[in-house]
């Protein structure tokens, strides 16, 4: 299966158009759409964006809760409440809202960054910030699995 990989740079250019890359468009196309679904991130100021995958996902999420629940309302509220379906035109623009563009804080540049499923579109420079937390957890985490793995062989039984 396919998976939205890899980072690409974009401008908007001075309509507010901006280029979704030919790999992110063949698997848009590949679930029989012409555009792409797109939402305010909920706990990060990033837009999350993709086609039937993230859809199915969003689904899944939000069928984990009881019918009716509080919960589920307030996700059902909050993902298909925001969700805004961005036209692809023939030359595989598209065109972020006002709302968008605020939640995400961007301006004339974004930076489109796959994530399985979806992507995520980002100020570049709060990506650049993003990326390098993230990059310091990931070494912090190797570190501690590494270690474990250590303590495990350390004890001679080999389990």
């Amino acid at each position: 299966m396919e998976r939205f990989v890899s980072t690409y740079a974009m401008r908007l250019d001075s309509k507010g158009r901006m280029s979704i890359p030919a790999p992110f468009r063949a698997l848009i196309a590949r679930d029989g759409l012409e555009h792409v679904y797109c939402h305010p991130a909920l706990d990060l100021p990033v837009l999350q964006a993709g086609g039937a995958r993230l859809m199915a996902g969003i689904d899944s999420l939000i069928e984990r809760y009881p019918p009716y629940s509080e919960a589920r309302e307030e996700l059902a509220a909050a993902l298909y409440g925001s969700i805004e379906t961005l036209r692809l035109d023939p030359e595989g623009r598209v065109m972020l809202s006002e709302g968008l563009k605020t939640h995400a804080q961007i301006r004339d540049e974004a930076t489109l960054v796959g994530v399985g499923d979806s992507f995520r579109i980002w100020e570049p420079n709060r990506f650049r910030a993003h990326l390098a937390e993230a990059r310091a957890k990931v070494r912090a985490l190797k570190q501690e699995i590494g270690s474990q793995g250590a303590t495990r062989d350390s004890r001679g039984d080999g389990a």
